[in-house]
């Protein structure tokens, strides 16, 4: 499921608006790595700041509208894996911009990226498994 979430050529299966992701400039599973995801024509600087295979991966990312640092764990639970994310926001803009992505669980809000990255999950294990 890691590689998954790291795989940057498949964000935009499942993160909301996500257009394309450019100017990659090393293995995404380093700290130190940066990209740019594109929604649309507005781009968004990132930076992985820790990739620990397969449990962990923090990375800064942001623009005018939303900035901030995104961690996300990844923990064996049951016959699956819980994914827990956390969203630090940088300054106001960036609150507000997060609380409207926050609210309710439709598609391009955060629940409702994270209900279609399981489903991707869900349907790849299915293949492979």
């Amino acid at each position: 499921m890691f590689d998954l979430w790291i795989d940057l050529d498949r964000m935009k299966e499942w993160v909301g608006g996500v257009t394309r992701v450019t100017d990659v400039s090393g293995p995404v599973d380093r700290a130190g790595t940066r990209y740019v995801v594109w929604f649309g024509r507005m781009q968004s600087p990132s930076e992985v700041l820790e990739a620990e295979r397969p449990r962990r991966f923090k990375s800064h990312f942001g623009n005018w509208l939303l900035r901030g640092t995104n961690t996300t764990t990844f923990e064996p639970e049951g016959d699956g894996t819980r994914i827990t994310e956390e969203l630090d926001t940088e300054g106001w803009v960036s609150a507000i911009t997060s609380r409207l992505f926050g609210m309710g669980s439709y598609k391009g809000s955060y629940q409702g990226e994270l209900n279609d990255f399981a489903r991707l999950a869900e349907r790849e294990a299915a293949r492979d498994g």
